[in-house]
């Protein structure tokens, strides 16, 4: 029940969220054309729910988006050389995900769940890993606020597993209160590393959604 109650929810603040900070969104995107080559917002494709492959929208912020993954850490550094200077701004406050209120509305994202990778990272999952496809991604989500980029890849897959099991109106509303708290003190400030007891459990433990994972 909770889901459709969720994706209505989604679709509604994100028609909100576009029309209030239509104005603001264009300057920001203004400002990032101005500050190089290379269109001020840019397409790519990610892993969806249930592996289904959609096109993801950001402001660009760097100097080109042919950046080599690494499966141990999907998340670019704030030191990396090919992060542009507004670019660096846009990550920080995370300004740079907001185009992605289009995925919301099209159904493809939700406001709270796992982070989208793209599909050379979902190549690489272990089995227990493919249960965080089971709901829809989004723009902030369990991993993103208990450490983030600091988090291992299978630390990050914990979270947005233990997401997926214990999905709910309460624990969305927490994560948005946290994100908050994230964006005005760092990621750091809220790591929680996952020990090795709390990892294999939740290996061992079966999906709890639809009996099976995707």
């Amino acid at each position: 029940m909770y889901k459709i109650v969720k994706s209505v929810l989604d679709r509604l603040f994100a028609f909100l969220g576009l029309a209030v900070l239509a104005v603001p969104l264009l300057i920001v995107g203004l400002c990032v054309r101005l500050s190089g080559k290379g269109p001020a917002v840019f397409r790519q494709i990610r892993t969806g729910q249930n592996g289904k492959e959609f096109y993801i929208y950001k402001f660009r912020t760097m100097l080109t988006t042919d950046v080599p993954f690494d499966i141990s850490n999907p998340v670019i550094d704030d030191d990396n050389a090919e992060l542009t200077g507004i670019g660096r701004v846009l990550r920080k406050l995370k300004i740079d995900e907001f185009p992605q209120l289009i995925n919301v509305l099209k159904g493809e994202m939700s406001l709270i769940g796992p982070r989208p990778f793209m599909p050379v990272y979902y190549e690489h999952y272990k089995d227990w890993e493919k249960e965080r496809l089971s709901v829809k991604p989004g723009l902030s989500g369990l991993a993103q606020v208990n450490g983030n980029g600091y988090l291992s890849a299978e630390e990050r897959s914990y979270y947005d597993i233990l997401y997926a099991r214990n999905l709910s109106f309460l624990l969305d509303v927490k994560i948005m209160f946290k994100t908050v708290g994230v964006l005005l003190l760092g990621e750091k400030r809220f790591l929680k590393p996952v020990s090795v007891p709390e990892m294999e459990a939740l290996k061992k433990r079966p999906s709890q959604r639809d009996g099976e994972t995707p």
